[in-house]
């Protein structure tokens, strides 16, 4: 299987071999056991091998949460394609840009997404994929098993699409020693075994929820997905699968908190809840803590570096903090002009280490790294002085400069809310032509919100120049697929508000 760290595929075979009638992952009530996975994704690997599909081409893959993706998605590593998973939400236009940047050599979907691929006159090589009975889909079953194609722990695994939530989407290349590296970091930090048993409600096309799927070929660990969250179901399903690990992100933990059943549900068998994506509010983790009896362990990763910090398993969590570097990642927070700043002050996070990419596709490197291999992940944030945690304040580009003062988003969205009157807020940057920008805050809210109390009590834990100039009631925010808030879309939306 090639020199080096093990590629992706070597661990799943590795895996098969040892338990081959152990089940691997689950989408909702049909599960699928590492052998029938590793013999479907032999004879789904042949017909992409049969159809041009060499090592290096891309293969674009789009399909809901389902046993017919996870299939699709080991067929393709194991043909030797690099991989693009398409958000099934995307409209007839985006999912045109993506296969017109992405140029795939074939393409494997979904029934309903693959009537839009060919209404955009495609002449790609596709497969439609019966996944509506949510098991192996038929159209695999009757094809032959293959042989495995060599695949090298430098050939690239995945042409990821990051999340474009401040600009046009990009394609991040990740090699297989790349997320081999980051799903074994999280494993090592977060004590992971071959009995733990994981849950989640994620999008499968994006790299928190496909990380169930690595667990489940690194470790023997089982994966039970579900193809959309709604709360009763998720705690169900940990209650009957006596699940040891919860996968969720700050808008699934806060629907969560409004069900009523949370409270009454048996989950005493989880050991580890965690939070990503998005920063989880100080009052939801605490929220958390007192339904589960231990806090939220919240991370912070991103497409082109996967995970990257963590807050400690064994330790305390700090509620608002993503924590310390994981095991290989190497951490710094640096000025604009590249150098470490002093704990205390906001910076850019950089990062380097054996889970980050090497650059951007079609891009020039230097316009992601430092000098020295550090990738700039365009996120701001502090290292805590006292703690030596990492906390999140905002990306570089949605820094708000107001009367020739930085101020940073995440900042103040953790004052708004903690106020009991807030549910969840977001600000951003309007143009001013006294500040050149001014601040305003967008709050969605709970039942008796007062806007000038709630303005008096920011007052009181903001300078001036900080609290928001205006304040924008909305029903939600709105957000991507991981439940990160769209500023721009934000903004936009709620442009001429008074």
């Amino acid at each position: 299987m090639g020199k080096g760290a093990p590629t992706l595929v070597a661990a799943a075979v590795a895996t098969a071999a040892r338990w081959p009638h152990r089940e691997a992952v689950r989408v909702d009530d049909v599960g699928v056991t590492h052998a029938a996975l590793q013999d479907a994704s032999r004879r789904l690997a042949g017909w992409l091998s049969a159809r041009g599909t060499t090592t290096g081409n891309p293969v674009l893959i789009a399909a809901p949460n389902s046993i017919g993706l996870v299939v699709a998605y080991l067929s393709a590593l194991r043909a030797g394609a690099m991989v693009t998973l398409v958000n099934p939400t995307l409209g007839r236009r985006e999912l045109g840009r993506l296969v017109e940047r992405v140029r795939p050599s074939a393409t494997l979907a979904s029934t309903e997404l693959a009537q839009q691929l060919q209404g955009l006159g495609s002449t790609v090589p596709g497969l439609t994929l019966d996944v509506s009975g949510a098991g192996i889909p038929a159209e695999v079953r009757s094809l032959a098993p293959v042989g495995d194609v060599a695949v090298d722990s430098g050939d690239v695994a995945h042409l990821a699409v990051t999340s474009g939530t401040t600009g046009p989407a990009k394609l991040a290349p990740l090699t297989h020693a790349n997320v081999v590296a980051s799903v074994r970091a999280v494993m090592d930090a977060w004590r992971w075994t071959s009995d733990d048993r994981l849950v989640h409600a994620l999008p499968l096309q994006h790299a928190h929820g496909l990380t169930a799927v690595h667990l489940s070929l690194l470790s023997g660990s089982r994966s039970m997905v579900l193809s959309r969250f709604e709360p009763a179901t998720l705690c169900n399903a940990i209650v009957e699968h006596r699940a040891t690990v919860l996968f969720g992100v700050p808008a699934s933990y806060d629907r969560l908190l409004g069900w009523p059943g949370f409270e009454r549900a048996d989950l005493s068998s989880l050991r580890l809840a965690v939070s990503g994506s998005a920063p989880l509010s100080a009052r939801h983790s605490d929220a958390v803590t007192r339904v589960l009896g231990h806090r939220p362990l919240e991370r912070y990763g991103l497409t082109e570096a996967g995970f990257v910090l963590s807050n400690l398993y064994d330790g305390e969590r700090l509620p608002g903090a993503v924590g310390y570097p994981l095991p290989g990642a190497e951490v710094r927070i640096v000025g604009t002009d590249g150098a470490a700043v002093a704990d205390g002050a906001v910076g850019e996070i950089v990062v380097r280490g054996p889970q980050v990419f090497a650059g951007y596709s079609g891009a020039d490197p230097t316009d992601a790294f430092l000098e020295g291999g550090w990738f700039r992940t365009g996120d701001l944030g502090i290292r805590s002085p006292v703690t030596g945690a990492v906390s999140i304040t905002g990306r570089s580009k949605e820094l708000i400069i107001t009367g020739g003062l930085n101020v940073y988003p995440g900042e103040i969205e953790q004052v708004l809310e903690t106020q009991p009157c807030v549910r969840a807020a977001a600000v951003a940057g309007r143009p001013s032509n006294r500040w050149g920008e001014e601040v305003v805050a967008f709050v969605v809210a709970e039942e008796g919100l007062d806007l000038e109390e709630l303005a008096a009590a920011v007052a009181r834990e903001l300078a001036p120049y900080k609290r928001p100039k205006s304040y924008v009631v909305v029903a939600d925010l709105p957000r991507n697929h991981m439940g990160k808030v769209i500023r721009a879309e934000l903004t936009r939306r709620y442009r001429q508000a008074p």
